[in-house]
């Protein structure tokens, strides 16, 4: 039963409150994510496929509204698909030691510290060709000119 349906007396029935199931719009309101968004999870295989109405149409419970909350919050903190399928599976794994998680953790965050030194290096590199271009209404572009260049890097 999807959350809104009543029987015929106007009600809705008890059994459909204990795990009330929502359309794929209220999911997605719920979660924070698109609907197109689920449904990638859903094809990527990182969230199970939805169940299915009596017409037809994807519902969720309050697990599958949390899991997809899980993954976009995973995704918002850079983890990939992959690592979020690995967090995920340690998350469904009872007694699972923290440490694994907190390794996977430590291991994502040295490479965003990688990612930010070549940001500031690319930064650098930028300020240099900017400051160039600041000469004033010279011929030609010093900026334009280096990423021309097929000498050396930048």
């Amino acid at each position: 039963m999807i959350a809104g349906d009543q029987n015929s007396s106007g009600s809705v029935p008890t059994a459909a409150l204990v795990g009330l199931e929502v359309p794929i719009g209220t999911a997605a309101e719920r979660s924070g994510c698109g609907i197109e968004t689920i449904r990638f999870y859903e094809k990527a295989g990182v969230l199970p496929r939805a169940r299915r109405s009596e017409s037809g149409r994807r519902v969720y419970d309050d697990r599958d509204v949390a899991r997809i909350t899980f993954i976009r919050r995973a995704r918002e903190l850079g983890f990939t698909l992959d690592e979020v399928r690995n967090l995920l599976r340690l998350a469904d794994t009872r007694g699972i030691p923290c440490s694994e998680v907190q390794g996977m953790a430590i291991e994502h965050r040295e490479d965003i510290e990688a990612k930010i030194a070549d940001l500031r290096r690319m930064q650098e590199v930028l300020d240099i060709l900017i400051a160039q271009c600041q000469v004033g209404d010279q011929p030609g572009c010093p900026l334009i000119d280096a990423l021309f260049s097929q000498t050396g890097s930048i």
